[in-house]
């Protein structure tokens, strides 16, 4: 039998693997950026989306479920691409790096907008998590406006 819990707790696992993922490619961004402006910007974003994480665990417990606590194969698969990306070309490019940011940074964005327009969600989980949209998304326009001014 499907509840709006069994919902809820899905929605909101997969939500944390994406937010892990994003936190950890900020991590790496951190790593592979030449800028010490980036590198202190990704690494206060990388902390604030393992905030959020944690947040959301907190959410999937109250509704009975077991939380994830490891990103997706997808975003482990991404976070080994830009280390490879990045050995071959030679070492950090803050372009190129900024590139990979924003494609991680518009799969979370649209990940959370639909997760906060979810009507099968009770409506204090889905203004937790509106709350969530407007700082990532908050986030991704401010990557996407520094991508903009570089090319």
């Amino acid at each position: 039998m499907h509840t709006s819990n069994d919902h809820a707790v899905k929605l909101l696992n997969s939500l944390i693997e994406t937010t892990l993922d994003s936190a950890n490619g900020y991590k790496e961004a951190a790593e592979n950026v030449e800028s010490s402006q980036y590198r202190d910007m990704f690494a206060e974003r990388s902390a604030r989306r393992m905030d959020l994480t944690r947040r959301l665990q907190a959410e999937v417990r109250t509704f009975g479920g077991e939380p994830e606590d490891d990103q997706s194969l997808a975003g482990k698969l991404h976070n080994k691409f830009v280390d490879l990306k990045t050995a071959l070309t030679g070492g950090p490019d803050d372009k190129a790096v900024i590139d990979e940011v924003e494609r991680g940074e518009d799969v979370i964005k649209a990940k959370y907008e639909k997760a906060s327009q979810d009507d099968e969600l009770p409506r204090e989980l889905r203004l937790v998590i509106a709350d969530a949209y407007r700082s990532v998304k908050q986030d991704h326009d401010d990557i996407s406006r520094i991508k903009h001014a570089m090319h």
